[in-house]
């Protein structure tokens, strides 16, 4: 009875030592976008996602030459500027003052599904964009590889992004994240 219990233990160690693990390794490959409204009031909620669309936008053409993490952290570091700058501009066009402050670094991400994909809770490199106070629900997704920019379907993978996936990921870590095909298509935005 107890050598049971101890190899249950021992699974669930190994269990959870080989996703940390995986998660470590898939961290290391990708760079995710992250952005953060002012409040939880709705005009700031659907402010972010208009800062989002116009971001995503220039940033699809900054990254369509990138071909790894490294390359897209240099390009998004170098256009962190203009990221605020075309934040800004959606914000003002919208009859607001809010700042901007876009930088890239480390994030504690929940576990989180896009499509099919489930990407391990932990820590990853990201573009975040803060609106304002930066107090309200935020919104993220991978954006390299892009998982974020295919059209104007954020919360849809379509087969660019699956294929750029596949070649950025080793086949154990990429079957890591499609294991349980069980999830039901989520809302990006939390």
């Amino acid at each position: 009875h107890s050598t049971s219990r101890r190899q249950r233990q021992m699974c669930i160690r190994d269990s959870m030592y080989r996703e940390q693990r995986m998660q470590k390794e898939i961290a290391e490959k990708i760079l995710r976008f992250h952005v953060i409204a002012n409040s939880d009031s709705r005009e700031d909620q659907e402010l972010k996602l208009k800062v989002r669309d116009a971001v995503g936008l220039y940033m699809k053409d900054q990254m369509k030459e990138v071909t790894n993490r490294k390359e897209a952290e240099e390009t998004a570091n170098a256009n962190l500027k203009k990221i605020e700058k075309v934040a800004e501009d959606v914000i003002a066009k919208e009859g607001r003052s809010y700042t901007v402050n876009a930088f890239i670094g480390p994030v504690d991400f929940p576990v989180k599904t896009y499509g099919a994909y489930s990407f391990p809770a932990g820590t990853y490199e990201a573009v975040e964009v803060v609106i304002g106070e930066g107090a309200g629900k935020n919104w993220w997704c991978v954006m390299y590889p892009n998982m974020c920019f295919q059209g104007s379907m954020y919360e849809v993978i379509d087969e660019k992004a699956e294929t750029s996936l596949q070649e950025v990921l080793t086949q154990e870590e990429y079957d890591s994240i499609i294991e349980d095909s069980d999830y039901k298509l989520s809302l990006i935005h939390i």
